[in-house]
């Protein structure tokens, strides 16, 4: 809320001093003033009358009379009351925000793991097994085999052939037991989608695809971005108060659908400043508008974006 007047600390307190003082200066010279009403004259003058009346008690000299100045000095004290509550209500507390600084994207390269760009092709099966190898076996191996004895097994028809005894085999119940239900079939165990570092597009902050080229989109979106985290940033209390400043560095995923996910500080400094930056990093699902996701090959591919955050103190 935008008022007319407005004060910081140091205005207040130099306002509030100011009145102090004038207060005390207004006492010093009213109470002067009265000491000289009561001087040796005003004695002599009334030096008789001691002890004969109630001016003994409660007004020893009429002109030296501090009430007849009561209703100036309630309305003076009125005035300079008001006049520290409008302060007060006025005060406006200057806090310390991070700007956008030089180079806000640059990242140390030892923070940063850099990877080639993959192709998502599948890679080559494995060459085909060598052929068995046959081993010839030579001519000159012989087996060696027993002598097979013949028996005579013939038959005439005078021959008596006793019939084999009858075997009488007693069948047994069998009780099967129960058969258990089969178990659940497993788990279906599904891939997951490989996750990028670099690819041939990366991904962009939205509102820039109007633009013609992909050089004016990247430079339009990071700017885009920039802008919109240090809007929402808020430098912590905890490192303001401790004066920490640096880099935090806010890794995070974007998806197919442009959507944030596994947003996590790789890089921080200290005084929750990682904990505000990965704030900021989550509100971005919050737009009405995602992501542009990186693209590999024309497709869209699930990429790492590291995103470096910037702490400058610096008064609004």
């Amino acid at each position: 809320m935008n008022t007319a007047l407005s004060f910081t600390n140091q205005e207040f307190l130099l306002l509030t001093a100011a009145v102090v003082a004038l207060l005390t200066l207004m006492v010093w010279l009213a109470k002067r003033h009265f000491s000289a009403q009561a001087n040796k004259k005003l004695t002599e003058k009334y030096s008789a009358q001691r002890g004969q009346g109630i001016w003994d008690v409660t007004k020893k000299y009429p002109e030296a009379d501090v009430f007849r100045w009561s209703g100036i000095f309630f309305r003076i004290s009125l005035v300079a009351v008001l006049v520290i509550i409008i302060g007060a209500f006025n005060l406006t507390t200057y806090e310390y925000k991070a700007r956008i600084p030089q180079g806000a994207l640059d990242v140390i390269a030892t923070d940063i793991e850099v990877e080639p760009p993959r192709s998502t092709d599948a890679p080559p099966p494995p060459p085909p097994p060598p052929p068995p190898v046959i081993q010839e076996v030579p001519n000159e191996a012989i087996l060696d085999t027993a002598p097979v004895e013949f028996v005579d097994q013939s038959v005439e028809a005078n021959t008596a052939v006793d019939a084999p005894p009858v075997v009488v085999v007693e069948k047994k119940t069998e009780v099967k037991a129960a058969t258990p239900p089969p178990p659940p079939p497993p788990p279906l165990h599904v891939e997951e989608e490989e996750i990028f570092k670099v690819v041939e597009e990366m991904p962009r902050f939205p509102g820039c695809e109007n633009l013609a080229t992909n050089d004016e989109r990247k430079a339009c979106a990071d700017k885009k971005m920039l802008q919109f985290i240090y809007d929402n940033i808020q430098y912590p209390a905890m490192a303001r108060e401790n004066g920490i400043e640096g880099t935090v560095v806010v890794r995070f995923v974007v998806e197919t659908d442009g959507s944030i996910q596994k947003a996590e500080v790789i890089r921080d400094i200290g005084g929750k400043c990682g904990e505000e930056a990965l704030r900021v990093v989550n509100l971005m699902n919050t737009l009405p508008q995602k992501w542009t996701p990186g693209k590999q090959r024309g497709k869209p591919v699930r990429v790492w974006f590291n995103l470096p955050v910037k702490f400058i103190l610096e008064y609004n």
